[in-house]
């Protein structure tokens, strides 16, 4: 992801310095492990991210590019857990652990929708 400025600090609203933003650095970090599963799951299956615990080690300047990797290292029933790192053409700007868990999309939705209804 090329670091522009509205993923900057300064521009999602995580801090005043124009650099690649924390939040920013998760979500990408989320995108690997979603990418490493794909065409892994059943039809019908996907995830959601439960927990994020990361460090981000380094600041991107703008016009950098910073991208991740994600590697399933355990799997527990539905809970999956990977190690994320992330790096830029510097070097390694972030590192971690992200855990997401199977769903069955038909019931989640459902779940969602209920919710939903408690706000109407």
């Amino acid at each position: 992801m090329e670091v522009v400025a509205g993923n900057t600090a300064s521009e999602v609203g995580s801090g005043s310095v124009p650099v690649f933003a924390t939040p920013m650095l998760v979500a990408l970090m989320e995108s690997a492990a979603i990418d490493a599963l794909r065409d892994k799951l059943p039809a019908g299956q996907s995830t959601v991210g439960t927990k994020v615990e990361i460090v981000h080690t380094a600041a991107t300047p703008l016009g950098m590019t910073v991208t991740a990797r994600a590697e399933l290292v355990e799997v527990d029933g539905r809970r999956l857990v990977f190690t994320v790192s992330a790096q830029d053409e510097a070097g390694p700007v972030g590192e971690g652990r992200h855990e997401r868990f199977t769903i069955d999309l038909e019931k989640f939705m459902s779940r969602v929708e209920k919710r939903k209804s408690h706000n109407d």
